[in-house]
């Protein structure tokens, strides 16, 4: 599929002086000293310009397929280890090859035992058989019960492209049947999306950040907490432009004086020779209200930024004090909690008020039990500082997602398929954290967010682009879940955990399977990237887009769904872009000129971009700018929340103790904490069937990181086998001991394939590492009614027996 190759050129800009048209930097360099290697002259680019969540690449086709994958020549830190693992993804042997149905199912339909989901008892029908077999269902479900029995999940991470975007086409078609239930929020920042609109007026953490180079000249002190960015920097929800490295290594070449408060000492810390305190994982509100109290009580607040952009700090400080409730939320207070000097706490309150500070909260914090509060009171606590809206100043809840720093381009932004017009009927949406409640408690009543929902009785799930099965928490309890709706249809590349627990698993294409177009740089928008098909599709894959049309077809919503060829929805998107570009003055080649030369168009950069500051305009004028919140301010007391009336919610932000922490009296002895974070060779599930996971796994497993002294009190060495468990379930992890963790802290991420010893049972032993084999399934709230994957305690110890060898990877029974 070779093409000649053109480069388009948008208005003459001055790269950035860093790249000088460089070649990328290697797998290495985010482990290293440096993020940015030295400068190298790059060689012609070839291969066909591609996208991934890890970034843009260059694919080598060779006799038809592709062979090699190269790294993007303006990525100034390409993850290197997923990019070339890329191919290896297309020819997974745990790609789906057909349309398949259970073996019960295919013989008695919904009426057949769905317990039986999950052992791998597939057979392969047609298309044209497997796609009446979903029509059928669709029809009798919705004559049946109503929409509202259907759930269609999926809150992202699906494939690249702006076409075929799995989960779009499918509620494309649903809309069209009539509506469906869906999810509300996402399980990344559930807690955050629920009560950062009541606190600050906006969901915050998908905001585009101050500027790096303006938070780079400006701040003298860098807090960053709960967060690792040079580990989830490397990922995006479009394909990441890396430019976060980009504002770390500014930031280490300005010798920031940053403070990292985690329960690692992570990548971050080390590459920034950051101050590292460890505290008590579930302990941060308390650290929060500690440092607020040395700010209060030795005047180092901000009283005029306090009095002119926020509401309710007078209702506040009697709990803040101990007046409402006898007990002064002081250093030593919070230090007790937190099992960290009292003094380490005062002397950060001083230098956060002395310097201008800027705080990088990450989302783990919120993924615990009672996250809404950390949130809510790091927005207090910033407030207290009184310098949000200053540059280098304030706080940022996204400064390790997708590169939110990245100053934004001037130029177009790039639309993609649209869903249709929802009826207006459309059934109430479900907290994305409690599918397994609501698949279990058909009519049970619930609150979210002040208000009173009833969970739908789910008779037929369809889902796209995702994995529930691996990224929802306390999996034995959604596997018995799963097993109550009648119907489960999947579309997938791959043998996925939820394919596995399928009905009817409809096998799609990847990215390089099927043309598209991509904006490289989910808030810089800096590039406008080609997607020619790389390789033709394996097998029997399909796009999911004509998937959903098909359906449409035998459904009788052709005309609505409006199938065209996907070069003309293409055409219609980069049309849509150079119009709005043009508006700016910018001149975008014609498409046909565009799309033929295979190579990516790029916007400009200004000087006033690279100096943005969130908050400034509502900081210049308040009245002018207000904010969403019902008083226009920061409501650090909301009377809207107050009026909640839920047990242990205040109208402020307060300390409540979780239920399942190392400070917990019915903890048992020698449990440790379990910590789930993101990988840094994955986007949670994706990309563990791929040769990038030669890069990180012990005896061919998910490593679990321990601290020497814990490694030593349960007779563990590094590089063993070792059982991970609780009372929800068990998992086989690979041992690594390091003296950068905590004692009593382990960290197992998330996103590994599930792989029991006994198929399709609850409580079977996952052989893998699978960290949602141990999660909790409670919600964080009643206000977010969000995931509490952070709040797990676990039991360690060395496995004797005979190491099970690994099957996750490898397709199902006559898959």
């Amino acid at each position: 599929m070779a093409r000649e190759k053109m480069r388009v050129q948008g208005p003459k800009v001055s790269r950035r002086g860093f790249l000088g048209g460089t070649a990328a930097v290697g797998v290495g360099t985010l482990a290293s000293s440096t993020i940015l290697s030295k400068a190298a002259k790059a060689a012609a680019p070839k291969g066909i310009l591609t996208t991934a969540h890890w970034g843009v690449m260059r694919a080598v086709v060779e006799n038809g397929k592709f062979v090699k994958a190269l790294p993007f020549e303006r990525d100034p830190a390409p993850v290197t280890a997923m990019i070339e693992a890329t191919p290896s993804l297309v020819y997974s042997p745990s790609r789906v090859k057909y349309p398949m149905v259970r073996k019960g199912f295919l013989e008695k339909g919904h009426k057949s035992d769905t317990s039986e989901r999950g052992n791998g008892d597939f057979v392969c029908v047609s298309w044209d058989d497997a796609l009446n077999i979903v029509a059928r269902e669709l029809k009798r479900v919705k004559s049946e019960t109503g929409p509202a029995s259907f759930y269609v999940g999926n809150m992202g991470w699906k494939s690249t492209g702006r076409l075929h975007n799995p989960r779009t086409s499918l509620v494309r078609l649903m809309n069209l049947h009539g509506g469906y239930t869906s999810p509300a929020g996402d399980y990344s920042t559930g807690a955050a999306q629920a009560i950062l609109p009541h606190v600050i007026g906006g969901l915050e953490v998908y905001a585009p950040q101050s500027a790096w180079p303006s938070v780079a000249e400006n701040a003298k002190l860098l807090v960053i907490w709960g967060s690792d960015p040079l580990v989830t920097l490397n990922i995006g929800f479009s394909p990441p432009d890396h430019e976060g490295f980009v504002g770390f290594k500014a930031f280490k070449e300005k010798g920031l004086k940053t403070v990292v408060i985690d329960p690692k000492r992570t990548e971050t810390a080390k590459y920034l020779n950051a101050e590292w305190i460890a505290p008590r994982p579930g302990s941060d509100t308390a650290i929060m209200l500690g440092i607020a109290h040395t700010l209060y009580t030795e005047g180092l607040h901000d009283e005029k930024f306090l009095k002119d952009y926020t509401v309710g700090f007078d209702q506040f400080v009697p709990y803040l004090t101990g007046k409402s409730d006898g007990q002064p939320k002081d250093a030593a207070w919070a230090a007790n909690i937190a099992q960290i000097p009292a003094d380490t706490i005062r002397n950060l309150a001083r230098q956060m008020a002395k310097n201008r500070t800027f705080i990088v909260g990450g989302w783990s914090l919120q993924r615990a039990e009672n996250g809404e509060q950390t949130y809510w009171m790091l927005v207090t606590l910033a407030s207290m500082l009184g310098q949000i809206g200053l540059p280098g100043g304030g706080f940022s809840v996204g400064y390790h997602y997708s590169s939110s720093c990245a100053p934004r381009a001037t130029g177009g932004g790039l639309p993609g398929l649209a869903a249709g017009a929802a009826p207006k009927d459309l059934p109430p949406r479900i907290p994305a954290a409690r599918i397994a409640d609501m698949l279990l408690n058909p009519g049970a009543e619930y609150d979210f967010n002040g208000k009173k929902m009833t969970y739908p009785d789910i008779r037929m799930i369809l889902w796209a682009g995702g994995n529930p099965l691996s990224h929802h928490q306390d999996r034995n309890r959604l596997i018995k879940a799963w097993r109550k709706p009648e119907v489960v249809v999947i579309q997938e590349p791959w043998w996925t955990t939820t394919a596995r627990f399928a009905d009817v698993v409809l096998p799609a294409t990847t990215p390089y399977e099927r043309d598209d177009i991509e904006l490289c740089g989910d808030y810089s928008g800096q590039f406008v990237i080609p997607m020619h098909k790389v390789v033709e599709p394996l097998f029997e894959a399909h796009n999911d887009y004509d998937i959903a049309a098909d359906l449409a077809d035998r459904l009788g919503y052709g005309p609505g769904f409006a199938r065209k060829p996907q070069l003309a929805h293409i055409q219609e998107f980069y049309g849509a872009c150079a119009a709005q570009a043009k508006k700016q003055k910018i001149d975008m080649p014609d498409f046909k000129t565009y799309w033929e030369s295979g190579d990516y168009f790029e916007f400009p950069v200004t000087d006033k971009a690279k100096q943005w500051t969130r908050y400034a305009a509502y900081r210049e004028d308040p009245n002018i700018e207000p904010l969403g919140t019902p008083s226009g301010k920061i409501e650090i007391f909301s009377k809207k929340i107050a009026a909640f009336g839920y047990e242990g919610v205040a109208g402020h932000a307060q300390w409540v103790e979780p239920v399942e922490w190392l400070g917990a009296k019915g903890a048992k002895d020698g449990a440790l904490h379990m910590l789930s974070p993101h990988p840094k060779y994955r986007i949670h599930s994706q990309m563990n069937n791929s040769d990038a996971r030669k890069a990180y796994t012990v005896q061919d497993r998910e490593p679990i990181e321990i601290s020497v002294a814990d490694a030593k009190k349960n007779g563990i060495a590094n590089g063993d086998v070792v059982r991970v468990f609780n009372d929800r379930g068990q998992t086989l992890a690979g041992a690594v001991v390091t003296e950068d963790l905590m004692p009593g802290v382990v960290r197992l991420h998330e996103g590994s394939w599930y792989d029991p010893d006994q198929p399709g049972q609850p409580g079977a032993l996952d052989k893998y590492g699978s960290a949602n084999q141990l999660t909790q399934d409670r919600p964080t709230s009643k206000i977010g009614q969000a995931t509490t994957a952070d709040s797990v305690l676990v039991m360690v110890e060395k496995f004797t027996g005979r190491v099970p060898a690994v099957t996750a990877f490898d397709p199902p029974k006559n898959g």
